[in-house]
């Protein structure tokens, strides 16, 4: 949903109704992953999508439908061997969908709307499994374990996760506790018929789960254990599930949660204003980059010459970088090919857990780098990090063509791709490496 918090944000602003659907599970090739929303208002406006065409028609009409009785609804989507026209997945790929009606003065929804919206650090915890009177329950955690909305009674509350456990989270919690995470290999998604209606609103049957009242305390201690497992996820910087008890117990139990990780954009840093970086900076907005362009050469580094740039930066590469925030999201593109810059940058560069580092050059002037980097002590892992020549092998001319390919290596880094051509290989086309969505810097 947070390629949709500026526009739904502005909805509520305008004090209008609408429905969202946002998948919450994935099975097998689906053609977009958890978090993807399709919205619709009162008037029928539609934005957004939840497969890339294939069942778009029929969630708009849950849209419709939850809009008109105000139900919550999982709904699952998935291909039917038996009727390949009916309603599903033609990719094979198995969808899970909430479907949640909103009405402008949603608190926790639409707290978490215009935090999005500002690139706010936020997480929005929902729930998409579990006793009925649970379903569509909404929290809005922020980083410091802050938490408002409610889960049970429809009665908004506020509170902290910070004292529930060790590091602020729960016992048991935090970011290297194991969370459900969505994939092919997440057991409650399951291929069967192409549109199954997994849970409904009040009137479902709570089956081994019966109705939650929040009597006892109980519901405040489940909306602090969801907090607190939502803070854990944001952390991270990971949408995705978790399973937690009725209870308020951080043991896997009756109710399932989807959490949605707002964080800010991940950071590219282009160092050399030259050519190339112009292209660069472009391929790095349209990744949804925070892009820097940084170069010790006033001359150059010029907002004129990178007027799409967040930042323009006059220093050294290897100071800037020391004295910069990077982190395990941070992009470092070396595009200056000059040993006095490169040496200092990318021995600094390589010794930071960044999630790529690449420099340009030829395959002569990586065998250069490659041992004066020795000769300045860095070892066999650090160097195993670097990607150079940097880029993809498209056979690349232009500044355009080149900042593709490196584009193009940063996207296959950070998603687990081989970079090999999909055709006759035989490989998945999507992996399963789970990753938070991103809110692009305007």
């Amino acid at each position: 949903m947070l390629d949709l918090a500026e526009e739904l944000h502005r909805w509520a602003e305008e004090g209008r109704d609408f429905a969202v659907a946002t998948v919450v599970a994935v099975g097998g090739s689906a053609p977009r992953g958890p978090g993807a929303a399709l919205a619709v208002d009162s008037d029928g406006t539609a934005i957004g999508s939840v497969s890339g065409g294939c069942v778009e028609g029929a969630v708009y009409d849950l849209c419709v439908e939850a809009l008109q009785d105000g139900r919550v609804a999982l709904e699952r989507f998935g291909y039917s061997d038996e009727d390949a026209f009916a309603v599903g997945l033609t990719c094979g790929g198995v969808l899970d969908v909430l479907v949640m009606p909103v009405r402008a003065d949603t608190p926790a929804l639409a707290a978490w709307l215009a935090a999005a919206a500002r690139g706010e650090t936020v997480a929005l915890a929902r729930v998409t499994r579990g006793p009925a009177d649970l379903l569509g329950g909404a929290l809005l955690v922020h980083a410091d374990g802050s938490y408002a909305g409610t889960l049970t009674d429809g009665s908004p509350r506020s509170g902290s996760a910070a004292g529930a456990g060790p590091s602020g989270s729960a016992a048991g919690t935090g970011p290297n506790r194991d969370s459900v995470e969505t994939g092919p290999e997440r057991d409650s998604v399951e291929t069967g018929p192409e549109r199954d209606a997994v849970e409904t609103g009040p009137e479902r049957d709570g089956g081994a789960g019966a109705s939650w009242t929040g009597e006892g305390g109980g519901g405040a201690a489940l909306e602090a254990t969801a907090a607190a497992e939502a803070r854990a996820m944001l952390d991270a910087g990971r949408t995705g599930t978790v399973e937690i008890s009725e209870d308020g117990a951080n043991c896997p139990g009756g109710v399932t949660l989807f959490v949605e990780s707002s964080v800010p954009p991940p950071r590219m840093i282009v160092f050399g204003a030259v050519d190339f970086a112009a292209a660069l900076v472009r391929a790095g907005k349209f990744l949804g980059h925070h892009v820097t362009v940084c170069d010790a050469r006033p001359v150059f580094a010029t907002r004129n010459r990178f007027p799409e740039a967040d930042e323009v930066v006059v220093d050294w590469p290897h100071r800037y970088l020391r004295n910069t925030t990077t982190d395990h999201r941070t992009v470092l593109c070396v595009l200056t090919h000059d040993a006095k810059f490169d040496i200092p940058l990318l021995e600094a560069a390589l010794r930071l857990p960044v999630a790529y580092v690449g420099a340009m050059g030829s395959r002569r002037t990586h065998e250069d780098r490659e041992r004066r980097l020795r000769e300045v002590g860095l070892t066999d892992p650090e160097l195993a990090r670097l990607r150079s020549p940097i880029g993809l092998d498209l056979g690349a001319r232009t500044p355009e063509e080149t900042a593709l390919s490196i584009a193009a290596e940063i996207v296959a880094s950070r998603r687990g791709g081989s970079g090999v051509p999909l055709t006759g290989n035989g490989l998945p086309i999507h992996h399963d490496r789970v990753t938070a969505r991103v809110v692009r810097a305007s």
